[in-house]
């Protein structure tokens, strides 16, 4: 077992810290309070190649491994979770998804402008009555020959409003259940593709997210993604992989909250000395930093597991589980260890408490990790 990471890991590293310390770290706090995402800084993240690293290169993608995408994940979280969700949106669910199950013709025409990040995309299957009961898909898609029909509603989007194509979940075949669901590449600006409101958050704010509505949208046949009845199965099989991008993201906001946590320690006196030499103090970072590497070795696990193409569902839902809680823990402390500083967002913290909590609960809430955790151990 060895927990060296590789040149090109530390590579990776390198350059997404210093990309998150010299590009999103000014006017963070802007953009969280304005809930907008700079359409430069999302162009300066594609050219980066954050967009599309595990994507092949014969697709315009980085060709990196999931480990490499992962380390990304966490120094961008460190800084802007914001950035983060769009960044693992378009990298675990769209550009995974495509290219594991896309033909040869779809891969062409859309992956290769995902991955470059020309366009940014969108994974459609969250509903008002479709949470965490994936299979209650209310939106249609009716085989009308050489098209489909699409009517239905989609919430909790994200990037809904700056995607230009979205995969989206629909029901074709009701009688069949969850094998009757079938996933379609939608373009942004179809007919009847209307983009809702944009909801206005708790955390993760400068990230849009919009309920997208569909009034009779024509899908060309060649859109739909697999065989007929196949978009249960590749919903869950994307989202097996997305969850480890999400907990990557869990992983950079806990160590970003305390890193910041620690050097405020050392800074801040109180008694005439710098409280990080007061024991209730050492105390909370000592569990703090436990925690974050205790999350950070299961994120790496989940992620080599998928590298060396082994069974990594557990893998991916422990640490989903784990490091979201673990996020909403040590931001919490992070808060408390500033005290009245922590409450004031020119500190951070706030923010970074504000963004964990999402990662509880989008793809998979933590009690549905648990269920799948539960379901693997009783094979």
């Amino acid at each position: 077992m060895d927990f060296n990471l590789s040149e090109e890991h530390q590579a990776v590293r390198e350059a997404a810290r210093d990309f998150a310390e010299n590009h999103l770290l000014p006017g963070v706090i802007d953009r969280d309070n304005e809930q907008k995402f700079s359409p430069e800084l999302l162009r300066q993240m594609s050219e980066m190649g954050f967009m599309g690293m595990m994507v092949s290169p014969d697709y315009g993608g980085g060709g990196m491994d999931t480990l490499s995408y992962v380390i990304a994940m966490e120094e961008i979280s460190k800084v802007d979770a914001s950035a983060a969700v769009i960044m693992s949106v378009n990298n675990s669910l769209v550009c995974w998804g495509l290219e594991r199950f896309g033909t040869e013709a779809q891969k062409e025409k859309y992956l290769t402008q995902l991955a470059s990040g020309k366009v940014v995309g969108a994974f459609c299957l969250s509903e008002p009555e479709a949470g965490s009961d994936a299979t209650s898909q209310h939106t249609t898609a009716i085989d009308m020959g050489d098209h489909y029909v699409l009517n239905g509603t989609k919430n909790w989007i994200t990037s809904g409003g700056t995607s230009s194509i979205c995969l989206v979940m629909a029901q074709t075949h009701p009688e069949k259940q969850h094998k009757g669901i079938n996933a379609f590449i939608v373009e942004k600006g179809s007919e009847g593709f209307v983009v809702g409101k944009k909801e206005d958050k708790m955390g993760i704010r400068a990230s849009d997210t919009h309920t997208l509505m569909f009034t009779d949208v024509k899908v060309p046949k060649e859109n739909r993604l697999g065989d007929d009845g196949f978009g249960f199965k590749f919903a869950m099989s994307t989202l097996n992989g997305g969850r480890i991008g999400i907990a990557a993201q869990a992983l950079g906001i806990a160590a970003g909250a305390f890193e910041i946590s620690l050097k405020y320690s050392k800074e801040r006196k109180t008694f005439g000395k710098p409280i990080s030499e007061h024991q209730a103090i050492q105390f909370k970072l000592s569990e703090m930093a436990t925690k974050v590497e205790a999350a950070r070795l299961l994120v790496y696990k989940a992620a080599r597991l998928k590298d060396e193409g082994k069974d990594y569902i557990q893998a991916s839902a422990m640490a989903k589980l784990y490091a979201s809680e673990t996020a909403m823990w040590v931001t919490t402390e992070a808060v408390q260890v500033h005290g009245g500083y922590g409450y004031v967002k020119e500190y951070h913290v706030e923010r970074f408490m504000r963004d964990a909590k999402i990662t509880q609960i989008y793809e998979g809430t933590s009690e549905i990790q648990k269920l799948i955790i539960a379901r693997e151990l009783l094979k």
